[in-house]
């Protein structure tokens, strides 16, 4: 079985590589000719250049190939320029799936991770509910609004294309960057959050994604989309207090700061982000990130139809994470 991923250079993306060769897989990585192929050392991976952006030179690069499983992880979460949200990962899903349907692929399945984030700030009055399928996406933000475009121009698609779409929360493990700005903070004495009033979350370690990704190749209904978590609810202090645990207590300061602070601080770091022209963490999009206050998902349905079975609850996989920032170097 021969299966591309794109996105493989990423840190969702290299996993799944790295488990399609762990399952025999013939294993094809998407990458662009800037992308760092750090966790892509195996040789038996087959590298191909892959232009997103160009629907015709997709179809140029595609039409030899016969790939009967299609992961799509490609996408950006961070950019200077909302539009490039768009661009990148609408577009691109959308040009993907057009030269793949041009060609005339005979997929078997095509796997969309989008995100839990196509929601938004709904299901926001205590105490919190479960966000399930049947809810209206409401994107408070440029990436989740991305998202949802793409997912809904796969569902105009028809039986065209045998797709599933799964859904993630705040994903994290080894090689994750985003959160590991949260241990560095801690190992440098401080802790920054933000709003007084209660807030659930969720999180799903890389593993149980990747998990979730093979378990949809194989099961589930064509056009089904899925909540992936580790099934457990966490107030907003629990994953700062295992980070500390697992740095081993260092002195800390704990700051609790009103929303507006949060407002102020992200409209200052996306100026100064245009103004050197590098993307930084604090922007406008996480504002509205860390001010949401439920962050619970269903996920039954991917149990019940997918086989889907957390196997990483967030002290193991905090302690997993922390353990390959410092043997690598990070922290």
């Amino acid at each position: 079985m021969k299966i591309l991923i794109t996105g493989a250079s990423g840190f969702i993306g290299s996993f799944i590589v790295e488990e399609a060769l762990r399952r025999g897989f013939e294993t094809w990585a998407a990458v662009r000719k800037s992308s760092s192929k750090e966790y892509l050392q195996d040789e038996r991976i087959h590298f191909i250049e892959l232009n997103l952006s160009s629907k015709d030179q997709l179809v140029s690069q595609l039409r030899d190939k016969d790939f009967d499983y299609v992961v799509h992880a490609a996408g950006v979460t961070k950019c200077l320029n909302k539009a490039d949200f768009r661009r990148i990962n609408t577009e691109g899903t959308k040009n993907l799936v057009d030269a793949l349907l041009e060609v005339g692929m005979p997929l078997k399945r095509f796997v969309f991770i989008s995100s839990l984030s196509i929601f938004g700030a709904i299901k926001e009055q205590q105490p919190y509910e479960e966000i399930r399928e049947t809810d209206t996406p409401q994107p408070n933000t440029a990436y989740g609004r991305s998202k949802l475009e793409a997912e809904q121009y796969l569902t105009t698609l028809g039986d065209r294309l045998p797709y599933i779409i799964l859904r993630p929360t705040g994903v994290y493990g080894p090689r994750e960057k985003d959160y590991f700005i949260m241990a560095k903070s801690i190992q440098q004495h401080s802790d920054f959050a933000v709003g007084y009033k209660r807030q659930d979350i969720t999180f799903v370690y890389v593993q149980d994604v990747v998990q979730a990704v093979f378990l949809a190749l194989d099961r589930g209904e064509n056009g089904r989309k899925y909540f992936l978590s580790d099934g457990q609810v966490y107030q907003s202090t629990t994953f700062s207090d295992l980070i500390h645990e697992e740095l081993g207590r260092p002195w800390w300061i704990r700051i609790t700061a009103p929303v507006w602070v949060l407002r102020v601080v992200t409209f200052f770091g996306e100026y100064v982000g245009r103004m050197t022209g590098k993307v930084t963490a604090l922007n406008n999009d996480k504002y509205n990130i860390l001010k949401q206050r439920n962050w619970r998902c269903d996920i039954q349905p991917a149990m019940d139809e997918l086989g889907y079975q957390p196997q990483v609850q967030l002290a193991e996989g905090v302690k997993r994470s922390i353990k390959w920032y410092k043997d690598n170097g990070w922290l």
